[in-house]
């Protein structure tokens, strides 16, 4: 009888920390299902768990360790552009499939499935706008549209915006963030790096401003051209920028890379980068770049009072 209690007994104790171990998932999955909902952002790189308002109020940069987040083009135009002053440009532009190209899938089949995912047509958002009250010529890439892969719309588009901002004498930058050029278009993808160079080239044969932003990753295709080809060139804390990737130089080389190879550190040692700029302060640091090369122009009837000034002073 008193081991037929004992035994109960034990078993009661096992059930109990069964249903203990069972609520405690519960609310780990509670918990998982809050932080997967957006409520809570947990750093890559530290580790820290922030509320995501708090972490979107500073522009997705870790608090804790200054990590910066990836944001997509919608977010970066928000970031950058003031209130009511942006006109997007080219947006009934969409990619076609003119290789009829097919790796496990249909590459048309791709661009549907990947325009119905994230809604953007293409890899790149372009407009004009205004950046603390002076005007602007902005191209921002997005990373989630296949890798931020340059195809023939991501050319067009950033060309066409390359020459609007030549003919309105506005200053142009493009944040950059890609893989390269889109492999299923082959030569036609390739192309675009001579398009937007040259496009380039006549913006800064009229004297006019151009800064691209380097950001994580900007690779491939688009680093080999428009990404350096700025006046000033700016990218953010730790991001990836280079041509091939580091597993195939170390297989091509047979050497062991360094940890900070391809890193803005790094380039900024070597002179590929000019300045390193947090993204809290990118605006600001855009603002004062972009106004100090900015034309002044004089007003002639103000010529013609300092030369009179001039003329009367030299005569006493």
């Amino acid at each position: 009888m008193a081991n037929n209690e004992e035994s109960r007994g034990l078993k009661s104790l096992f059930d109990w920390f069964a249903n203990r171990r069972k609520s405690g998932s519960t609310n780990l999955e509670r918990q998982e299902r809050e932080i997967a909902d957006g409520l809570w952002h947990k750093c890559s790189k530290c580790g820290v768990l922030a509320y995501t308002k708090d972490l979107k109020a500073n522009q997705m940069v870790c608090i804790e360790c200054g990590h910066h987040n990836r944001v997509d083009s919608d977010e970066r135009i928000r970031q950058l552009i003031d209130n009511n002053t942006w006109k997007p440009l080219d947006e009934h532009l969409r990619p076609t499939d003119p290789l009829e190209f097919r790796d496990r899938k249909l590459y048309s089949d791709r661009l549907r499935e990947t325009q119905d995912k994230i809604g953007l047509i293409d890899a790149v958002h372009t407009g004009l706008g205004q950046i603390n009250g002076l005007p602007i010529a902005l191209g921002v890439m997005d990373f989630r549209f296949m890798g931020g892969s340059m195809g023939s719309v991501v050319g067009e588009k950033l060309t066409r915006m390359i020459e609007q901002a030549t003919q309105r004498r506005y200053p142009v930058v493009i944040v950059c963030t890609s893989g390269g050029a889109r492999m299923q278009e082959g030569m036609l993808s390739l192309m675009q790096m001579a398009k937007i160079s040259a496009a380039l080239q006549r913006h800064k044969d009229a004297r006019l401003l151009y800064i691209p932003v380097l950001t994580n990753p900007t690779t491939g295709g688009v680093t080999a051209s428009f990404a350096m080809l700025g006046d000033i060139i700016l990218a953010e804390p730790k991001a990836t920028i280079g041509f091939a990737g580091r597993r195939v130089i170390e297989q091509t080389l047979r050497e062991k890379l360094p940890e900070n190879f391809q890193t803005a550190e790094d380039l900024l040692l070597h002179g590929f980068v000019d300045d390193i700029v947090p993204r809290t302060q990118l605006k600001n640091t855009l603002t004062q770049l972009i106004a100090l090369h900015q034309p002044v122009l004089t007003p002639p009837h103000m010529v013609l009072w300092e030369t009179m000034s001039l003329t009367s002073t030299a005569a006493e």
